[in-house]
């Protein structure tokens, strides 16, 4: 192979992967790391695990599995690659194909040429024009240096009270790790609802469990001002007037490209201000590639344009990128499903693909399924999943799935990502040959559960309703007849409170008479799960009724009160 000068700048996921994958495809390469930060490869995911204290060591933020931190020495020994901590790039010379930088330590300035440049310059926090967002307290979480603050605010005890502004995946995961150290918590979201990628149901089940950790959550509310005194955080004022007094805030409502060295270089941006790469990860220019929070990539099922800036794919698209730059552009990155989750106090939270309110946004004629059910069997300590998947009305084809609950909700979410990502349907899913045992997984896996509700209720055997339906339908006064089918004992440890009529589903065909006798009545059928308010459709059909749907996700896919 030809010798290469490869300069990479950005040395936290994607340019690291980057220069070690181009340096092992071409050993004669010299491959240069410049790093703004003074620290190398680090696990920015686990920043709020740190803060929580999970673990006490911050090197294990920066070390591979085997506890070796990944500095300049380690990526010099070997991965074969110079890297240059404290380095900041100043400008690129298209040109002159230079890249000039400065030591920030020591102010030096040099400049290195190169054949082949590779752009991941990451992702910079959104900061709002709020008054006050200056004052010392005020805090994001992007850096290394801010995981080391917010983990020394915590240990110190100093701060009782914080607020943070976001309610979004960051948000949520400072939340926990703040909470859970003794701190009193207010989460501030300006949209009626905590983790947007969720559609609004199962959002609300994952704020019922926040709120139950003891956290006060403003939906639909925004920030007005930050106060202070003497220049340091004392409270922070909300839109609807409402002062919060505190010693912390955390401001993480997102991020944006951070592509100011592109834009200056005169490479193209796309639409959300992020540098545009062509499938093989090539910018405008030829020889200058890109990859991770910096780029724009292709929505696999919309065919759009989308900015998806995550760890994972920060890694695919930088192994993409290096084979292309050092053997041709001939692998391409397809782009992403938005595949997502998190862990919510002793719940998690994933979604992949669209949400039924992103798909009707997109002009899918949508149909959708909720499914509450354990993970695995009662025997095995089974957890709870609520889930609720997307398809095309038309062609069962799976567009989104979501999925909330203390169980297993990585696994589901991984299969829901592969059928999303493949253009599976659900009658594909309905007959999945997925590993079983009762250790896992029931014998019919909750995904594959969910594909058969939904190839029900598109066969016509099942009329399903949401919750947030059947809670606006009370709302306006126009409440059918509700049906409660489960256990006596089950009823009396917890029921909704809307007016329900209880006939457990044993005794249903022998107390027809409480039924309206009207058979076009509409009449609302549920349990805990609602596989037994779908068999009481079906006698209640049988007996002619016609007018019989199943809460979809019973009583445990409720996210409103719960009578106790």
């Amino acid at each position: 192979m030809s010798s290469k000068n490869i300069v990479v700048i950005g040395g936290s996921a994607a340019g690291p992967k980057a220069a070690a994958r181009a340096k092992r495809l071409d050993a004669e390469a010299e491959v240069t790391l410049l790093q703004k930060a003074p620290e190398l490869s680090m696990a920015s995911c686990g920043y709020p695990y740190y803060i929580g204290g999970n673990f006490d060591n911050r090197s294990q933020l920066l070390a591979t599995p085997t506890g070796v931190v990944r500095d300049e020495a380690f990526f010099g020994a070997a991965k074969g690659v110079n890297a240059k901590v404290s380095t900041e790039v100043t400008a690129i010379d298209r040109k002159n194909k230079t890249v000039s930088y400065v030591h920030v330590p020591s102010g030096e300035k040099s400049s290195i040429p190169y054949d082949k440049l590779v752009l991941c310059t990451g992702s910079i926090p959104r900061r709002p024009p709020i008054p006050g967002i200056d004052l010392d307290g005020v805090q994001h979480l992007s850096a290394m240096h801010d995981a080391d603050t917010l983990r020394s605010l915590r240990d110190s005890g100093e701060v009782k009270d914080v607020v943070i502004i976001g309610g979004g995946l960051i948000g949520i995961e400072v939340c926990e790790a703040l909470a859970e150290s003794g701190m009193t918590v207010h989460v501030v979201e300006m949209l009626p609802q905590l983790l947007t990628f969720l559609d609004w149901e199962l959002a609300k089940l994952v704020e019922r469990h926040v709120i139950s950790k003891g956290i006060t959550v403003h939906a639909e509310n925004g920030v007005a001002e930050f106060l202070g005194k003497d220049g340091k955080l004392t409270g922070v004022k909300l839109a609807d007037g409402l002062e919060i007094p505190c010693g912390l805030a955390v401001v993480s409502i997102g991020v944006m490209p951070n592509a100011k060295l592109a834009k200056d270089a005169g490479l193209d941006l796309g639409g959300f201000g992020g540098i545009a790469v062509d499938e093989y990860m090539c910018t405008s220019d030829p020889d200058i590639y890109a990859a991770g929070d910096c780029v724009e990539i292709t929505n696999r099922i919309t065919g759009k344009k989308a900015y998806a800036p995550y760890g994972d794919l920060a890694n695919l698209e930088a192994r993409v990128l290096a084979d292309n730059m050092m053997l041709g552009n001939s692998k391409t990155f397809p782009g992403t499903v938005n595949s997502g989750i998190c862990k919510v106090f002793d719940f998690s939270a994933g979604s992949t693909g669209l949400s039924e309110k992103r798909a009707k946004e997109e002009g899918y004629d949508v149909v959708t399924a909720t499914n509450a059910s354990p993970d695995k069997p009662g025997f095995m300590g089974a957890g709870l999943l609520v889930s609720k998947m997307v398809a095309d009305a038309k062609t069962g084809r799976i567009l989104g799935f979501q999925c909330v609950g203390p169980g297993n909700v990585n696994r589901q979410v991984a299969e829901a990502a592969m059928a999303v990502m493949n253009g599976s349907t659900i009658y594909d899913i309905g007959v999945a040959d997925l590993p079983y045992a009762p250790p896992f997984s029931l014998a019919i896996d909750h995904f594959i559960a969910t594909a058969h509700i939904l190839e029900n209720k598109m066969a016509g055997r099942m009329a399903g309703i949401c919750t947030s339906e059947v809670k606006k339908r009370i709302d306006e006064g126009t409440a059918p007849y509700f049906l409660d089918v489960r256990a006596t004992n089950e009823f009396e440890e917890m029921r909704l409170d809307v007016g329900e009529t209880l006939i457990p589903l044993g005794t249903l065909r022998d107390n027809l008479d409480k039924l309206p006798q009207d058979k076009n009545a509409e009449i609302i059928t549920y349990c805990k799960i609602s596989m037994r308010g779908y068999e009481a459709q079906l006698v209640l059909e049988s007996y002619g009724w016609n007018n019989v749907k199943v809460m979809e996700g019973g009583v445990m896919a409720w996210p409103f009160h719960i009578a106790k």
